[in-house]
């Protein structure tokens, strides 16, 4: 019996359901500008695919590339989140320190 695709399935919820609270917490404390850090590793893991030997690795890579892609887009969608008052604002914190 084969259980790769069960296997994706289960794996890619879990890597959504963590890039959730990742996302918040980096444009919380980053803001949007960290967009190009979630397109480098992003590419890479793609482009890792490509070269992947393991049927399963490669398929995982690939989702989670295309997931880090996805999150920059979620990255500026988020920051419309927090300008509606849905989810603090990092930049008060940090004007709140000084």
């Amino acid at each position: 019996m084969h259980f790769d695709g069960i296997i994706l399935g289960v794996l890619s919820f879990l890597l959504i359901g963590i890039f959730h609270p990742i996302v918040i917490k980096a444009e919380y404390y980053f803001t949007k500008n960290i967009w190009p850090l979630f397109f480098i590793v992003g590419v890479g893991a793609v482009s890792a695919s490509v070269f992947a030997s393991n049927h399963t690795a490669r398929n995982l890579l690939s989702i989670f590339g295309i997931i880090c892609l996805w999150s920059i887009k979620e990255l500026y969608e988020q920051e419309q989140r927090v300008k509606k008052g849905w989810f603090p604002d990092g930049r008060k914190r940090s004007k709140s320190k000084q």
